[in-house]
């Protein structure tokens, strides 16, 4: 017997099982009463066993008819359970949906993305990792990663890019620098200062578009350390090792050594991002992509 035919075979079994009736079970399956007949012998003859005492006014399970109404009732079950998970994970309700992120996006956008997208789909799981802008773009085309948040102003072909946040920059300094609120006139107070910035291979763009702000202020900064973490810039920092200039979704309030000063009144802004593979075949993605684009 061929897969297709079995499983014709079972529901077949099962509905006059159940009925006990062939007429009734018949109707109930929109087949005539002789091809429900002759399907049921079909199937007694395959498995050469047989089903049901056929007597002249009822129909009777064997032993054998019990046995397996119970194991292939059990059985149909677990199917139905199967294709429903199929059909689930094709309609982005169940699966894995691996992120990508630079550290500022776990500030806010990420947290509140993930918050909206459980109350809706509770059973996604989801893989964050913490990781440079180029290092997305390749896990993206390899695809390693489905959604990634970066800081790019370009992103290759075949990638989609969506903003979600634009925002000014701030200036980090040590606790104990005498240079505050308000006393910050313009950067340049600052030039002779050591500054800590994110590594160039962070992103590019974003690197230069930080050497902008120095350019406007007339000087060139003296750049002590790079990292891609904003962590390690803190660390730093609150060790008078220098100050940094970092977007203001990095800016937190629970660091006793170290503060920040917005820089509001200078006209760069970096933008966080939204990117992705436009033929990336993961069902869930189009459905968080709803509310990203909803930003």
């Amino acid at each position: 017997m061929s897969y297709q035919l079995e499983l014709r075979h079972l529901r077949y079994f099962l509905a006059v099982a159940e009925d006990l009736h062939f007429r009734k079970a018949a109707e109930r399956l929109y087949i005539s009463q002789p091809g429900l007949s002759r399907q049921i012998k079909e199937l007694e003859k395959g498995l050469g066993i047989q089903l049901f005492d056929r007597h002249n006014r009822k129909v009777e399970l064997t032993a054998a008819g019990v046995f397996l109404q119970s194991e292939f009732r059990r059985y149909t079950k677990e199917l139905d359970n199967i294709i429903q998970h199929a059909k689930s994970l094709n309609d982005g309700l169940l699966g894995n949906l691996k992120f990508g992120y630079v550290g500022s996006a776990m500030q806010q956008i990420i947290p509140d993305l993930l918050l909206a997208f459980r109350k809706k789909y509770p059973n996604i799981l989801f893989s964050l990792k913490e990781m440079d802008n180029q290092k997305q773009i390749e896990g993206l085309l390899s695809h390693h990663i489905d959604l990634g948040f970066v800081r790019l102003e370009r992103v290759p072909k075949g990638l989609e890019i969506h903003p979600l946040l634009k925002e000014p920059f701030c200036l980090v300094l040590p606790k104990n620098h005498p240079i505050n609120a308000n006393n910050f006139e313009h950067l340049s107070q600052l030039k002779e200062e050591s500054f800590i910035l994110f590594d160039p291979q962070y992103s590019t763009s974003y690197y230069e578009k930080v050497l902008q702000i120095f350019d406007d202020s007339g000087f060139s900064p003296i750049i002590t350390h790079n990292t891609i973490h904003s962590s390690s810039i803190y660390k730093l920092i609150e060790n008078n090792f220098g100050i940094s200039i970092v977007p203001k979704s990095l800016q937190v309030d629970y660091l006793e050594g170290i503060k920040f000063i917005e820089l509001p009144q200078i006209p760069q802004r970096t933008v966080l991002s939204a990117v992705w593979l436009t033929n990336n075949r993961n069902p869930i993605l189009n459905n968080i992509l709803s509310l990203v684009k909803a930003k």
